[in-house]
């Protein structure tokens, strides 16, 4: 969903640096066991488990450079619990090269860990209220991470040719937000926050994850989809509308 802050990101202390390199080195032992296990299970090569540990590269590399300076060493819990979640994530994004997997017992399987990633989403942000480490970066890494598991999610439904290529469109609306935001700057000024984004974002989740399942009728997932795509188009269509008043509000 849009995002309800913005942050110009500070690098850690040079004596901070390294624990955050640890932390996020520790996140590949999570994230080997959940491939590690979906290889074993349906027998995919190896090129799968090297390309989710390339992703989680890329997402460590880039977790590293954008956090900002911390109260206390390291990565902080909340951050931890999302570093955590998105191990389950880059485990079903490298799924995408083998859309072999989606079919009988597959589904469930992808299921279970898209069920997992989606039922994990809160909790980070509840142990940060709770240590009192919430943060702007932390909202933010959390909202991107929410975003690419659905981009992932409807990328899934399409490979497996249950519903055509439109799924990916609700997958995307963060993203085609973030571009309309670099051709209309005023697009990425904070917005306040709202129930409705994160309702949106549940609701997102809950209609891919219905769209993989086998027992679903694929008309009546589609028509879901479809029904929660508007929603999500709505929601986001107040958004700029109510950046773009207040912008003239401000002029």
């Amino acid at each position: 969903m849009p995002a309800t802050t913005s942050h110009a990101p500070l690098r850690p202390p040079v004596h901070g640096r390294g624990r955050v390199a640890a932390e996020l080195a520790a996140g590949l032992v999570p994230l080997l066991l959940a491939a590690g296990a979906t290889a074993r299970r349906f027998e995919l090569p190896r090129d799968y488990l090297l390309t989710a540990v390339a992703a989680y590269g890329l997402f460590a590399t880039a977790v590293q450079s954008l956090l900002p300076a911390q109260p206390r060493p390291g990565l902080g819990p909340a951050n931890r619990v999302t570093v955590g979640r998105g191990t389950l994530v880059f485990t079903l994004a490298a799924l995408l090269l083998h859309p072999q997997v989606l079919s009988g017992a597959g589904y469930w399987w992808v299921i279970g860990l898209a069920t997992l990633a989606l039922c994990l989403d809160g909790v980070d942000g509840q142990v940060a209220r709770r240590t009192g480490t919430a943060s702007a970066f932390g909202a933010r890494f959390d909202m991107e991470l929410d975003s690419f598991l659905m981009l992932v999610l409807a990328a899934l439904v399409w490979r497996s040719g249950r519903i055509d290529a439109w799924i990916l469109l609700l997958g995307a609306p963060r993203y085609l937000f973030v571009a309309a935001g670099w051709l209309r700057p005023r697009l990425r000024a904070p917005l306040p926050q709202r129930l409705r984004r994160k309702a949106g974002c549940v609701a997102q989740g809950v209609a891919l994850v219905v769209c993989l399942a086998p027992i679903v009728p694929v008309g009546l997932a589609a028509a879901g989809a479809a029904v929660t795509l508007v929603l999500l188009i709505g929601s986001f269509a107040v958004d700029v509308r109510w950046l773009l008043a207040h912008e003239q509000a401000e002029q």
